[in-house]
């Protein structure tokens, strides 16, 4: 065998103990459990009666108080208790194995899980009397990329936690449920219908409907994956017609879901490539943007960039120049709008933005404030005048003056860091005082003031 073969032999050999580590390692033929216990155990969570009903309005009931008081903590635990995960994977299920009973039965059960849920949240929040949009409720209106990649991995996870044989020990499913989120979109469709906010409605039901659909589609790629066996039917013609109307729903669903989840994709990387370009263009010595808004308009329609500064105006050159950035950022098609605090018209100027943006500033006013307030109280008020008297009437000298204040030291960054009392001694004609003498009076001071530095002078 010559020297080139030894290296081709020692290089496969290389490669195929590389690939049996690798197949070893992602695996999934360890700990799994039989394909007919995981269709069985996802087919009784498909079906929606007694303890899982009552189960699911429970959890709608906790996930809406959650969102009404903004406690996220609730939300979680309304996602832990929620059932909704069985009649979604069913889906994925039924496509995966060619199930057509399967399919519809969990089609019925899940369009009645969504209208049960949908009607218990829109009850709970027409009685309640917290009628506000809290942060919580908003997150759950506008869908996002990562929504999309979340609820997707999340259904990977859930599928292969569901096909092993600990499954009942798992952590994976509980944090998936939590992950995935499906709970609180349909508490704030709820919301949405009790307080005539349609707009929230759409929201938040666009977001559970691309939440469903992932985690569905998820549980099928595992599913076919793990090779799970078709259902065979004996009568072909009957297979043939199960097979299109499953591809017919299954294509109606999916097909939406894509341009949905393109158009969410387009939206993600109009608002980072906007954040960027404000980043990097305004940058300017004596104006500051304070509020962006960014809004991404599909189908060839002109999106916008709103922004709203304070300080030195920006002249029309500037602003032309920014305009024609735009282009280098692939933002051709973006109309640039800018209000400045100086123009003159305020009507557009989004005041709570411009207050949410400076209450920082003011906490550290406010903060900066107490901290001299508490240096200089009303109760360290020095009765110079008296003071003054006892001085003159305890030195046997001819004072002609005596100014006293109580001042503030500040460190070089400019914050207070204490106060100091300042004694400016004037004689009637000019007088030497002994060292020992000064030290002496500073002493008193100190305890007569009670004020633990003095700056004692001495005024010719």
């Amino acid at each position: 065998m010559t020297e080139e073969e030894k290296n081709i032999q020692k290089h496969s050999f290389s490669m195929e103990a590389l690939k049996n580590f690798l197949r070893d390692k992602f695996s999934l033929d360890e700990d799994k459990a039989s394909e007919t216990e995981v269709i069985e155990n996802i087919r009784k969570g498909v079906d929606f009666k007694g303890t899982n009903l009552w189960v699911l309005i429970f959890a709608t009931f906790i996930a809406s108080l959650g969102l009404n008081v903004n406690s996220a903590a609730v939300i979680i635990g309304a996602m832990l208790v929620s059932p909704l995960m069985g009649p979604i994977m069913g889906i994925g299920l039924s496509v995966g194995i060619n199930d057509f009973e399967l399919m519809k039965r969990s089609l019925r059960n899940f369009g009645f899980m969504v209208l049960i849920s949908i009607m218990t949240s829109t009850l709970y929040f027409v009685i309640s009397p917290l009628s506000n949009a809290q942060s919580e409720l908003l997150a759950r209106t506008t869908p996002t990329t990562y929504d999309v990649l979340i609820a997707f991995f999340g259904g990977l996870a859930g599928i292969v936690a569901q096909s092993r044989t600990d499954r009942a020990y798992s952590t994976v499913i509980p944090g998936v449920a939590i992950a995935t989120a499906l709970m609180p979109p349909l508490c704030t469709a709820g919301f949405g219908l009790a307080t005539l906010q349609f707009k929230y409605f759409a929201g938040a039901f666009y977001l559970f409907f691309i939440n469903t659909v992932f985690i569905a589609l998820a549980t099928y790629i595992v599913v076919r994956f793990l090779n799970y066996p078709k259902k065979v039917f004996l009568d072909k013609k009957r297979e043939l017609t199960v097979k299109r109307y499953m591809l017919i729903i299954s294509i109606a669903t999916l097909v939406p879901s894509i341009f949905i989840a393109y158009g969410l994709v387009q939206r993600s990387i109009f608002e980072t490539t906007a954040d960027k370009y404000v980043a990097n263009t305004f940058k300017f010595d004596k104006a500051r943007v304070i509020d962006v808004k960014r809004e991404y308009r599909p189908h060839g329609k002109e999106s916008y960039i709103e922004l709203i500064l304070i300080g030195e105006i920006l002249s029309d050159d500037a602003i032309e120049g920014a305009k024609a950035q735009l282009s280098n950022y692939g933002l051709s098609n973006t109309r640039l709008i800018i209000h400045q605090s100086g123009e003159g018209n305020t009507d557009n100027l989004d005041f709570k933005s411009i207050q949410s943006n400076y209450q920082e500033l003011l906490a550290v006013k406010n903060r900066r404030i107490r901290e001299l307030e508490s240096l200089i109280s009303t109760n360290d008020t020095i009765p110079a005048q008296k003071i003054a008297q006892e001085i003159t009437a305890l030195e046997n000298r001819n004072i002609s003056n005596i100014t006293l204040s109580r001042s503030i030291s500040y460190n070089s960054q400019g914050q207070a860091v204490d106060t100091v009392l300042v004694a400016i001694m004037k004689f009637e004609k000019q007088e030497t005082i002994s060292k020992a003498d000064k030290e002496r009076i500073i002493s008193w001071l100190k305890v007569r003031t009670n004020t633990d530095k003095v700056n004692f002078y001495i005024e010719n």
